[in-house]
C-alpha cells in the first residue's frame, strides 16, 4: 500500500484560507471606512445646507417682523387718527349745542321773577340752581322747561327757603336732561 502525505498540503490550504479571509475582511474593512467618509460628507453638506437655510428663514424672520413692527405703528397712529376725527366730528355737531341751550333759557327764564346763580351741563345731564320770588315762579319755570323742544326729564332736587334783605325768596335746583336731536339719534345708532 502506498502512504501519501496530505499533511503539508492541508496546511497550504488552511494558509490560503486564512489569507482568503484575512483579504475579504480587510477589503470589507476598508469599503465600511469609504462608506462611512462618504456618509460623513453627505451629512456635513446637508448639515451645512440646513444651517443655510435657518440663516435665511432668520433673516426673512427678522425682516418681517421690522415690517410687523411698522404695520403696528401705522395701526396706532391710525387709531390716533380715527379718535381725533371723532372727537372733531363730535365738536363739530355740538358746536352749537351751548348757544341753543344759552337761547332757550334766555326765552324759558320768568322776567324780573328768577334769577340764576349757576347753570352747569355734562353730557345729558343740566343742573341749574337759582332764586326765585316764590314756589310759583319755580314751578311756572319747570313748566316752561318741560314744554320746551331742548329738556325732558325735568326734576325738582331742592327748594329752599333763603331771607335776603328781609325779603324771602326760594333758592331751588333743579336737574333736566337734554333731549337728543335728530342727527344726534343717528350718529348714536351708527356707533
Amino acid at each position: 500500500m502506498i502512504r501519501i502525505n496530505l499533511l503539508p498540503f492541508r496546511t497550504a490550504r488552511k494558509k490560503e484560507n486564512v489569507r482568503r479571509q484575512l483579504s475579504v475582511l480587510l477589503s470589507s474593512l476598508f469599503l465600511v471606512i469609504i462608506l462611512m467618509f462618504y456618509i460623513n460628507i453627505r451629512l456635513n453638506s446637508q448639515v451645512e445646507e440646513v444651517t443655510n437655510k435657518v440663516k435665511s428663514i432668520k433673516t426673512e424672520i427678522a425682516k418681517y417682523e421690522k415690517i410687523n413692527k411698522e404695520i403696528a405703528e401705522i395701526k396706532g397712529k391710525l387709531e390716533v387718527l380715527k379718535t381725533k376725527l371723532k372727537v372733531i366730528k363730535e365738536l363739530e355737531t355740538n358746536r352749537y349745542e351751548p348757544v341753543r341751550l344759552m337761547d332757550t333759557m334766555t326765552n324759558i327764564v320768568v322776567p324780573n321773577r328768577m334769577w340764576f346763580l349757576s347753570f352747569d351741563t355734562t353730557g345729558k345731564t343740566v343742573n341749574i340752581s337759582g332764586v326765585a320770588v316764590d314756589s310759583q315762579t319755580v314751578a311756572d319755570f319747570m313748566t316752561r322747561l318741560e314744554g320746551s323742544k331742548l329738556f325732558e326729564t325735568v326734576n325738582l332736587k331742592t327748594i329752599k327757603k333763603q331771607m335776603v334783605k328781609q325779603a324771602s325768596l326760594k333758592n331751588f335746583e333743579i336737574s333736566c336732561n337734554k333731549k337728543y336731536a335728530k342727527e344726534e339719534v343717528k350718529s348714536e345708532a351708527k356707533k
